[in-house]
């Protein structure tokens, strides 16, 4: 690399660095740099002499440096700001028109008129086929946005970039074509990917949005659903405290029998049979009350016609119509989907007796466990009393 580009691109990197303002989040030393590096890539596959490819590297090293000065027409900036970075190097009048040339080239729209303008404008255009293309039009979106130039939608945006690849971009130089066109194409097709999954989940919240309208009772079912839930999770805590128990007083029940009642016929083990009852008694009360607990009662299991017409019975609970044939039950839910408030009614019973089960079953419960503690404090203290004051070595 010649003295001369290496003082251009020292200078290019302070000026973007220092003077261009922080909303060019596209247009920007970033940008410069990828288009450098793009042109150095398309003069390597090229036939181009030294000379020749030192200077469309200077111009694609100055083509955006007028954006310091302005926005609008920043090419003729870029331009006049070459003109006199190129003079104090000792460009003659010729090489810095060409430069201009190529700086002018970089023009929206514009048609390349030789092989040196259609390497600039490809190299300018190369992020097109890059697979950071989506995330540096986001940028250009959100520069524009900032610079108050446009305000572009994410859905018109991305109309904009298809019609823009589809329509009006095309690469000119035979390499970027034969290198940089599947690049294009694929990101090309993940544009309109991307513009097809968003109208479907539109259409998506749409049809849910209309649905939620047509359905007022949906919060009415959500309570219904969620109560029920809640109930049942109720009853099964209540059966899982019951089995505990129930376990607990099993374990306890076998050690007595096995360890303590075999040697009660010894005389000199009297002592204990007064504590030993107390411990069984209290153990077999709680067992029971844990049965009661989880002991499910049974109901007739059937019903009229008569009941469903006056909407009687509540055809949820199996223990309404274990009994029933199928046709009959078959003929009496028909009956139910066709009356709103018959299922809400249904509903709602099954909540009220649900409800009254959990009452009764957390009821026993509280029993349940009072008794076992009790059984346990008076057990302790009575075996206590019986090897203090009435063993037969106390005694002696």
């Amino acid at each position: 690399m010649s003295d001369v580009l290496l003082h251009i691109e020292k200078h290019v990197n302070q000026l973007l660095s220092n003077e261009l303002d922080s909303k060019f989040l596209y247009h920007n030393l970033k940008h410069t740099l990828r288009v450098v590096k793009s042109t150095k890539e398309l003069l390597f596959s090229s036939k181009l002499t030294t000379k020749e490819s030192e200077t469309i590297l200077i111009a694609a090293w100055l083509h955006d440096i007028g954006y310091t000065k302005s926005i609008i027409n920043h090419e003729e900036e870029s331009c006049k700001l070459a003109e006199k970075l190129l003079q104090k190097q000792g460009f003659t009048t010729s090489d810095i028109q060409k430069i201009c040339d190529l700086i002018m080239a970089t023009k929206r729209k514009y048609e390349p008129k030789n092989e040196a303008e259609k390497i600039i404008r490809d190299a300018d255009a190369s992020h097109f086929a890059q697979k950071s293309y989506l995330k540096t039009s986001s940028y250009l979106r959100d520069e524009l946005q900032l610079l108050n130039i446009a305000n572009y939608s994410p859905e018109a945006w991305r109309d904009l970039n298809i019609a823009m690849l589809e329509k009006e971009h095309q690469f000119y130089t035979d390499y970027a074509k034969e290198n940089w066109t599947m690049g294009k194409l694929k990101n090309l097709k993940k544009l309109k990917k991307t513009n097809k999954t968003e109208k479907e989940i539109e259409e998506k919240e749409a049809i849910k949005a209309k649905y939620k309208n047509e359905n007022p009772d949906r919060g009415i079912q959500t309570l219904f659903r969620v109560t029920l839930k809640n109930h049942i999770t109720l009853s099964n805590i209540a059966d899982t405290k019951a089995n505990i128990l129930l376990s607990v007083n099993a374990i306890i029940i076998s050690m007595v029998l096995s360890n303590l009642i075999t040697k009660l016929d010894n005389p000199s083990n009297f002592y204990l049979i007064y504590p030993t009852v107390i411990f069984v008694t209290f153990s077999v009360i709680s067992m029971v009350l844990a049965v009661l607990a989880t002991r499910p009662n049974v109901t007739s299991g059937e019903f009229t016609k008569e009941d469903v017409k006056n909407k009687k019975v509540n055809l949820l609970f199996f223990g309404n119509f274990h009994k029933m044939k199928l046709p009959d039950y078959e003929w009496a839910i028909q009956e139910l989907v066709k009356d709103k408030d018959y299922i809400y009614n249904s509903l709602t019973k099954d909540l009220y007796f649900l409800g009254l089960v959990l009452h009764r079953k957390y009821k026993i419960l509280r029993w349940t466990y009072t008794i076992f503690m009790i059984g346990i404090v008076c057990s302790v203290f009575a075996f206590f009393i019986a090897f203090r004051y009435f063993s037969p070595d106390r005694i002696l």
